[in-house]
């Protein structure tokens, strides 16, 4: 029988009059417009919020969170995290945080001294659409992730040569 070790939380918008909104369409405006960091903290509690549920069900379950840029920015990003986690009684290990090949290349120098200020918060760090941006593996190393996850533009076509 397949097993599921973790899943991924994946934001959607249904809105009332134009059906399904894709996240390519509303995430750009609620960073334009200073609403992604709030967005973000809805994400990362309601995540705790579902691995506390599962946990009460008698499910062990990783979920994964993704990061944003504007997120990446703020200073009290641990703190916010740390206090979802307390307040749903999670441990750190079953939440993972994925920050984009980009977002991590923007600012290498702040973005390893967040994703290191995570890791030490005990959750895993994942880098997500490896591949897309410019950085080495060399950089790579310096990281604390523990998944890199590669983008299917170069796995779309494997095997067919």
């Amino acid at each position: 029988m397949p097993r599921c070790g973790g899943c991924e939380a994946l934001i959607r918008w249904r809105h009332p009059v134009r059906g399904m909104v894709s996240p390519s369409v509303f995430i750009p405006i609620a960073e334009r417009f200073g609403l992604i960091s709030a967005l973000g903290d809805w994400v990362i509690d309601d995540a705790c919020r579902q691995i506390r549920h599962w946990m009460e069900q008698g499910l062990r379950m990783r979920l994964a969170v993704n990061l944003s840029v504007q997120q990446m920015r703020h200073e009290d990003l641990v703190d916010r995290i740390r206090d979802a986690m307390f307040r749903h009684r999670i441990e750190p290990g079953l939440l993972t945080f994925e920050v984009t090949e980009s977002v991590a290349m923007e600012d290498p120098v702040a973005a390893q001294s967040m994703l290191d200020r995570l890791a030490r918060l005990g959750v895993s760090i994942a880098i997500d659409d490896f591949g897309t941006g410019h950085s080495s593996l060399s950089y790579l190393r310096k990281l604390p992730a523990k998944q890199l996850k590669i983008d299917r533009s170069f796995v779309n076509d494997l095997g067919q040569s």
